[in-house]
């Protein structure tokens, strides 16, 4: 299945692109964000991260046909200050971050994504991870099991799914998987939403350890950014909007106890501010069914 970027054209008219504008794209994928900001960009550039190779060697196909003024750094995007510094790129007039996972990792059944298809139990987004979905399941114990389920899928059942786990192991495959979560939540649980779908979340986050990354990486992000520039963040699940939401409130609200001051000085002032929260359209909706659980919050650098 093509991937369909989430909220494109939201994004690019929010990144405000110029023509010699230096943008991240944090999370390249099949380059539907990075090609329409290449497009924008003739004497700008373009840095794009991602792990997955085959990801990146689709996207660089694509992004060829548009222009040079672009590199993808194959790095996971907790390391955006450090390789901007190697690349002596110290500031840049945009970010986009959009954390959904893509169309073409859920499809390939062999990456074990998916809670609908039957592959070994995988989940990297970097191939070269050592810790795998595999892992997670077989060897974690009880207690960091129903911790994972509930922090990260926040999965009601947690408790029950963790026992049915722990007493079916070995489990090897996806819709094994599948089976022990049914086999342990209630029959009206079943027919609300795929059972499976909270706790395999909650294993994809663990094993790619995605709420940390993201939430350095962001931290890092507004330090890098221009003022005037702005960073565009993609989330699809509660957790990651969460981390978003408190780091943006964060750096552009006045202390409360300077509130009080008649004059605040210019040293306590926010640097940034929130712009936006934008949600999918009904016609997007219809035309993306994963775009559903979406969320656009933008922010600006102003001093």
């Amino acid at each position: 299945m093509k991937h369909k970027s989430v909220l494109l054209n939201e994004c690019i008219e929010n990144l405000n692109l110029k023509d010699d504008s230096v943008i991240v794209d944090c999370t390249l994928g099949y380059a539907g964000h990075s090609s329409e900001i290449l497009k924008r960009i003739n004497k700008g550039f373009l840095y794009a991260f991602d792990q997955d190779s085959d990801a990146i060697n689709s996207s660089i196909k694509r992004l060829n046909e548009i222009g040079k003024n672009y590199e993808v750094i194959k790095e996971n995007f907790v390391n955006i200050k450090k390789e901007l510094d190697k690349r002596n790129v110290k500031r840049v007039d945009g970010i986009l971050y959009d954390l959904g996972v893509s169309s073409p990792q859920l499809d390939e059944k062999e990456r074990g994504f998916s809670f609908h298809q039957d592959s070994r139990l995988d989940m990297r987004m970097d191939k070269e991870n050592t810790k795998d979905a595999y892992e997670v399941v077989n060897t974690y114990s009880y207690e960091k099991l129903v911790d994972i389920f509930y922090r990260y899928g926040e999965e009601k059942y947690a408790s029950s799914i963790a026992k049915g786990i722990i007493n079916s192991r070995p489990i090897e495959s996806t819709l094994e998987l599948v089976e022990v979560i049914k086999n342990n939540v209630p029959e009206k649980y079943k027919r609300e939403k795929h059972p499976a779908r909270k706790v395999f979340q909650a294993i994809r986050i663990e094993v790619n350890d995605e709420l940390n990354v993201f939430e350095k990486s962001l931290k890092d992000s507004l330090e890098l950014l221009n003022v005037g520039g702005r960073i565009c963040v993609i989330t699809f699940h509660s957790l990651e909007d969460k981390i978003c939401k408190d780091i943006f409130n964060s750096v552009s609200k006045i202390d409360d106890n300077l509130k009080k001051l008649p004059v605040i000085p210019d040293e306590y002032l926010p640097k940034y501010r929130v712009i936006k929260t934008i949600t999918p359209s009904n016609q997007e909706l219809i035309e993306n069914n994963r775009a559903r659980s979406a969320k656009l919050r933008i922010i600006e650098r102003i001093g």
